[in-house]
């Protein structure tokens, strides 16, 4: 359910009806470009059959997933120019871009990026990406928008943007200090006027920016472990600050959690030599600086000086919105990798799962389980804190040239995982978590093509991750079926019993990007699966949401040089499918060298938030003030000029 409507888990009707074992009537005999090009795959009998009529039915919720008026907007073309086009009928408002003051009296951002650290450290941050509406109490008009900002943009050691004018100059510990400002979370509190607008509340005590520098608490197995201490915390509890937030994720009990995702880009050294270890080499710390310097003016940066505090990173952090005075916690039971994003599920028996994917080429997807089971309207501050968390391993279906299978969740436990119990580079659970990624090559994880974001559908609980790309790929497998993947492809489960906790599933592709107006030969691989055409084509598929209606909407962060492999692909852009005809329909397309990013809805889903990151990325964009203004990431808010649904 990620960043979909909040909708109560206890509100959603029984899936007794896909509990039925995979059905014989779809044969594995498909062949590996019959399954893709027939558009069947395992076919609306297989996965979102039976369930999602009666979700609908349910619900009241209209039109029902499947039926014609699933998709009800028109689709755009592709688009090069530096703005935002969007389907006929909708409106696109640029928000809260970078910069914008959060707090009543303070100065507006300063045009030429002038503005110092301290003005920073109160101002809208950098490059916006996952973002969640948390409605106040029950509303669609008033909220807190809750979004991270992932990182500042540097090519070569350079700042981009970040300093203006100044950015060819020597890098200071103030700028330095505005970086690590410009990273982080926003809490914003909105209102929507009697004239349609949005506002930033000014004056609310709920505003606030949690920074790279905030104060944190480590929590869970890992806490406290010698790995986790440094000369600055010896109880290995107490770290500063949030950075390269990416997707996001949000719980039941209205917290938010802040997904850190390619941390290791902040740790180098000044040394001259290359000291790391096998684990910070696996996790990618630079050999020498690293892209962002913050080790030149910050000694805890420097893995030499400081090599446990790559350690303290790397994690799922979960944040209260409403209390603006709590201390976020970096949950260590969800182990640390390159978190994209999280997305909640209750298992059949009210415990919470959480799946996640590590965005690297050849890494893997998890889930963690937990313990102790939900309680609505109870205490579950500590809920993420005992679990067990799994990797995924994708098996091959009944034939070699299927794109199908079944799956299975193994545990990463020192304890209760033989593989690991005799690893003796496991000293304890607590090395477990804090080098999952050994701990999946030890059990062998199926490797993956860069796992992005995951999303569960509200009613039927099948499981969806992008895959975004993977050009590092040699040896193509079922679920990696290309060698050299420039285009990705989306990947579907369904748990067994279709309960969230299983540790057995079966798996599809839902889609595999490609370019048939580049490769028109359909049987090419490149071209794509059956439900991509010249009109919808796209590549690197990312951010993905579904809504409260069963939409699948997916985001694009991928090339947008609009040549070669990637001929009439334009812009990125963000994309709707119906889950079981498997229509894709281009929605909105973004300025120039964007991502577009993050998916959040209001209750009644009338009004959709998304971000838009690194408009200008390669200084060919003045988004969206233009003129010569420097570009700035932004949030956009999408409303249907009628007042209606958004996707009808």
């Amino acid at each position: 359910m990620q960043n979909s409507c909040p909708i109560d888990p206890e509100d959603l009707p029984s899936n007794t009806s896909a509990n039925e074992h995979f059905q014989d009537v779809v044969e594995r005999a498909y062949s590996r470009r019959g399954f893709l090009k027939s558009g069947i795959g395992l076919s609306a009998a297989l996965f979102l059959s039976g369930p999602i009529s009666a979700y609908g039915a349910a619900t009241g919720k209209s039109p029902q997933p499947g039926t014609a008026g699933l998709l009800g907007f028109q689709a755009i073309p592709i688009s090069t120019d530096d703005t935002i086009k969007i389907a006929p009928g909708y409106t696109a408002t640029v928000f809260a871009p970078w910069g914008t003051p959060l707090f009543k009296g303070d100065p507006a951002w300063k045009a030429d990026g002038s503005d110092n650290a301290a003005a920073q450290a109160r101002q809208v941050g950098d490059n916006h990406d996952g973002i969640h509406f948390f409605a106040i109490e029950g509303s669609s008009t008033e909220g807190l928008l809750v979004m991270n900002h992932e990182y500042a943009t540097v090519k070569k050691g350079e700042y981009t943007w970040l300093f203006g004018a100044d950015r060819t100059g020597p890098l200071t510990v103030d700028k330095v200090h505005k970086a690590i400002h410009a990273h982080g979370v926003s809490v914003i509190h909105i209102v929507r006027t009697n004239g349609g607008t949005w506002e930033i509340k000014l004056d609310s005590p709920y505003n606030r920016r949690i920074t790279a520098a905030t104060p944190m608490e480590l929590t869970g197995p890992a806490a406290g472990d010698p790995l986790l201490r440094t000369k600055a915390d010896a109880s290995g509890k107490q770290v500063l600050g949030t950075f390269n937030n990416c997707g996001n994720g949000w719980t039941p009990w209205n917290t938010y959690l802040a997904c850190e995702e390619n941390f290791n880009n902040y740790f180098g050294t000044l040394s001259g030599e290359d000291t790391r270890n096998a684990a910070q080499k696996r996790y990618g710390i630079s050999a020498k600086g690293s892209a962002f310097r913050w080790e030149e003016f910050e000694e805890r940066y420097d893995y030499v000086k400081e090599p446990n505090e790559a350690n303290r990173h790397g994690w799922i952090v979960e944040i209260d919105p409403f209390d603006p005075a709590s201390t976020p916690r970096k949950r260590t039971a969800l182990g640390r990798f390159k978190h994209e994003n999280a997305a909640y599920a209750l298992a059949a028996d009210g415990r919470v799962v959480i799946y996640m994917g590590d965005d690297q080429r050849n890494d893997y997807i998890y889930k963690f389980v937990s313990d102790n089971t939900y309680r609505k309207g109870g205490d579950n501050s500590s809920l993420l804190d005992a679990g067990r968390l799994y990797v995924a391993r994708f098996d091959d279906g009944d034939t070699a040239d299927d794109f199908m299978g079944t799956g299975q969740w193994i545990l990463l436990d020192k304890s209760d995982n033989p593989t690991l119990s005799a690893d003796t580079s496991f000293t304890s659970q607590a090395e477990v978590l804090i080098h999952a990624r050994l701990a999946a090559d030890a059990v062998g994880a199926t490797k993956m093509d860069r796992p992005e974001w995951v999303s569960v559908h509200p009613a039927t609980g099948e499981v969806y991750v992008t895959l975004t790309n993977n050009n590092k790929r040699t040896t193509p497998d079922a679920v990696n079926p290309r060698a050299n993947n420039i285009y990705g492809q989306i990947v579907r489960w369904r748990e067994a019993d279709s309960d969230a906790a299983a540790t057995r599933f079966e798996w599809d592709i839902f889609v595999l990007a490609g370019n048939p107006i580049k490769h028109t030969d359909r049987n090419d691989l490149a071209s794509g699966s059956a439900n991509i055409t010249a009109d919808n084509t796209f590549n690197s598929p990312d951010g993905l949401a579904f809504d409260s209606h069963g939409r699948l909407w997916i985001q694009t962060d991928g090339k947008y040089s609009n040549s070669g492999d990637y001929e009439g692909q334009g812009n990125n852009q963000m994309l709707c499918a119906d889950p079981v005809s498997k229509e894709i329909r281009r929605f909105l397309t973004g300025p120039k060298e964007c991502e577009v990013t993050g998916i959040a809805f209001t209750p009644d889903s009338k009004t959709l938030f998304i971000n838009i990151q690194h408009p200008g990325e390669a200084g060919d964009s003045h988004w969206p003030d233009g003129g010569t203004a420097i570009p700035r990431s932004a949030t956009v808010i999408i409303t249907k000029d009628d007042g209606g649904v958004i996707g009808t």
